[in-house]
């Protein structure tokens, strides 16, 4: 089901009206709400990606194996990854 385009100008306008902006920041609301929905998007592809790693080590892989796919070395991604995979996720 997709949004009416009036009811997306709605959305947008509320969820602009909800920023800490001086309304002579905004020109165009739209362009900012995609803003923030690239950095949600990114947001929840740093925390796949950290389920990810945290199962690949939890099934077994090494850190090594890690950090050839992650384009890093062994001690990058361990010291990256390390505390937030044994650490308890809160959701």
């Amino acid at each position: 089901m997709t949004m009416s385009t009036s009811r997306r100008e709605t959305d947008v306008e509320a969820w602009v009206h909800g920023l800490e902006l001086d309304r002579s920041d905004v020109v165009d609301g739209a362009r900012l709400a995609r803003i923030g929905a690239a950095l949600d998007a990114v947001e929840r592809a740093e925390r796949d990606l950290v389920d990810a790693v945290a199962a690949a080590h939890a099934g077994g892989d090494s850190w090594a194996a890690i950090g050839v796919v992650l384009g890093t070395s062994r001690q990058a991604a361990h010291r990256k990854y390390a505390l937030a995979v044994d650490a308890p996720r809160r959701d």
